[in-house]
């Protein structure tokens, strides 16, 4: 299984629009590896990127994020990658917190517009 979550300096980043980039974790046996890919986010909206084509690229099923609007969530769904908002901490601990089954979604989208 690989989970993605949009951070910023390995924490989750609260606006998914707004992170450094995307840490990509995979899980083995319900333990999250030690080794973590990221890619680097672009410079436009997160709906407006093509991060969703990316990480399914990469076999992402998993988006583990602070807060995003439906525009981006709804192209990640698009592309089967199942989103999680309402997180926050650091993004690692975060991954293990879904493989416990820990984590649920938060139902709550972010209203705000970018450019």
């Amino acid at each position: 299984m690989r989970i993605a979550v949009p951070a910023k300096d390995n924490m989750v980043e609260q606006h998914f629009g707004m992170c450094q980039g995307y840490l990509v974790f995979t899980a083995e046996n319900a333990i999250i590896k030690e080794e973590v890919d990221f890619i680097p986010a672009s410079s436009v909206c997160g709906c407006k990127s093509n991060v969703a084509a990316i990480l399914q690229k990469k076999n992402v099923t998993v988006m583990l994020a602070g807060n995003m609007g439906n525009g981006a969530m709804n192209v990640l769904l698009h592309h089967g990658i199942t989103v999680y908002r309402g997180l926050h901490g650091d993004a690692r601990q975060c991954a293990a917190d879904y493989i416990g089954g820990k984590v649920i979604d938060s139902g709550i989208s972010c209203n705000v517009q970018h450019e």
